[in-house]
């Protein structure tokens, strides 16, 4: 039980700071929207899908990969084992994070020009691109603190990226015109780059703190087949699906002027859905994202010991409150629509959007740790079938529906393909864990001689 207690403080620990981050994040959206307009964050947006693809290509699986090797050695007891498995992931990600920095910067304009078609995104994209080998290194360092029971540290620089990140932006924004996109996503590009080079300096820092007098050790035996037979697929399927991902936010704009909408009102409705409701309808969220998290380590050192009875029970417990934590804030966000979107954003507009996704609340939160659980016990290669999968028929119906059905047909788009792959997930997690949403009937005591009862 000490297991589950400690992942029960831990949650609690990264709850406490994933609201507090989301609740900053909120606020700094609704102070962005209203410096660079619905048009302005739809086009932050769209430099965001394609930063988003090739940061994907920079960690290419290895935050995963960090903490579940990680995990696996000091489960064996072997603590030098974890130290290697850390040096071993540094390489890898320092690799790939140069790799992905490369693509960007090179690439800039072509991916401005062509795949984005607006070519007001170019100096953002250089600039991020900077940041491609810090969040790669960052990645093997977060996975390091997460499977050796030190989510706390994990958090205080996650809050301390966020908090530098906005104050950098605060600070660059007003000195640009508020009509200038360019300058406008350009300025929060420079930002973003500043908190994730303060985020590297200290996680690394607290890293080298916490690792001092550990045990060295030799390598433990076929280490870096293990972390390739863990990573690859991971990379694979997150290449594929962020790839689908980004390709389907960049057709949306262009779909959607396809249906009659002109530029700024097409990049306004899509940066209304992505830029403020799902911030909103996500928001609690955070409790989930911690626990799917911290699953991960606690499920793989049940599965290398064996006890199926441990990974059943815990499975039933989460995926039973999950559900019943999503249908409240479901309920909440329904009734409250009109309000929150007025509270926020001032504005009415986003309220009706909000009740139409709090529908979706339900599969999006019980996905999120069903995603964790599955990962956890190996089932990684089975998660990339599924979000490939997802991604691939997302781009098929954005091309299909949009031109003829505009938003609604996006709406339409986001509902089917988010179901689609809970479907697939939930059915896929039953198959390795026998778990119960509702928790068995307790025997009533009977009379002797009589027949047992059940409640």
């Amino acid at each position: 039980m000490a297991g589950w207690k400690k992942l029960a403080k831990d949650t609690a620990l990264l709850t406490a700071s994933s609201v507090l981050m989301r609740c900053i994040g909120l606020a700094y959206q609704v102070w962005l929207a209203g410096r660079i307009g619905a048009a302005g964050l739809g086009l932050w947006q769209l430099v965001l899908s394609v930063n988003v693809f090739t940061a994907t290509l920079a960690i290419s699986g290895i935050r995963f990969t960090t903490t579940r090797l990680v995990a696996e050695e000091l489960g064996a007891g072997d603590a030098g084992g974890a130290g290697q498995a850390v040096g071993r992931c540094l390489a890898y990600a320092a690799f790939f994070g140069s790799a992905a920095f490369l693509l960007q910067y090179l690439c800039a304009v072509p991916i401005g020009f062509l795949w984005i078609g607006d070519a007001r995104t170019v100096a953002s994209l250089r600039l991020l691109a900077f940041s491609l080998p810090m969040i790669s290194l960052s990645c093997v360092f977060n996975g390091w603190f997460i499977a050796s029971g030190r989510a706390a540290v994990s958090a205080a620089v996650q809050v301390a990226e966020q908090l530098c990140g906005i104050a950098s932006v605060m600070m660059l924004l007003p000195r640009v015109p508020a009509g200038d996109l360019s300058a406008c996503c350009a300025a929060i590009a420079k930002g973003t780059v500043a908190a994730d080079g303060v985020s590297l300096l200290l996680i690394a820092g607290l890293y080298l703190a916490f690792r001092r007098g550990a045990a060295r050790g030799r390598a433990p035996r076929r280490l870096t087949g293990r972390m390739l037979r863990i990573a690859v697929p991971l990379a694979l399927s997150a290449y594929a699906r962020t790839g689908l991902s980004t390709l389907e936010n960049l057709l949306v704009p262009q779909k959607l002027r396809a249906a009659g909408f002109s530029a700024d009102r097409a990049l306004g409705g899509y940066g209304t859905i992505t830029g403020m409701v799902f911030p909103v309808i996500g928001f609690p969220s955070c409790l989930l994202n911690a626990v799917a998290e911290l699953t991960v380590p606690e499920l793989t050192a049940a599965q290398v010991r064996g006890d199926q009875g441990r990974i059943d029970r815990a499975v039933s417990k989460l995926l039973r409150w999950t559900l019943l934590f999503s249908l409240s804030v479901a309920a909440f966000l329904f009734v409250c629509a009109e309000s929150l979107g007025q509270l926020i954003y001032h504005t009415a507009g986003v309220g009706g959007y909000i009740r139409l996704f709090a529908l979706l609340v339900p599969f999006m939160y019980v996905d999120i740790v069903t995603d964790g659980c599955l990962k956890g016990l190996g089932q990684m290669l089975w998660s990339m079938c599924f979000n490939v999968a997802e991604s691939l028929i997302g781009v098929l119906l954005v091309v299909t529906l949009l031109p003829r059905w505009a938003l609604n047909g996006y709406i339409a788009v986001l509902f089917f393909c988010e179901i689609f792959n809970f479907t697939l997930s939930i059915t896929r997690l039953r198959r390795v864990a026998r778990f119960r949403l509702w928790p068995e009937p307790k025997p009533v005591p009977a009379p002797r001689g009589s027949v047992t009862r059940y409640e």
